[in-house]
């Protein structure tokens, strides 16, 4: 995800971060499925969901601290 995309997502509520997140998550299963019956070529796209995820993460993570 580009920086740009990112910085956005920082000014979203929580719920809509949730929502993008289980989207990620539920991509991210797909593509196991495919490189697991062979229908994906290259990995790129799998490390570029990893990423976002965890960059989705970190931003719940640090909302809820702040929360707290």
């Amino acid at each position: 995800m580009k920086k740009r995309v990112f910085q956005e997502y920082k000014e979203k509520p929580m719920p809509e971060l949730e929502k993008e997140l289980k989207t990620l998550k539920e991509r991210m299963v797909n593509l196991k499925i495919d490189l697991a019956t062979g229908k994906v070529k290259s990995l790129k796209e799998m490390k570029e969901i990893k990423k976002s995820i965890a960059q989705f993460e970190t931003l719940l993570n640090e909302r809820t601290r702040k929360q707290i």
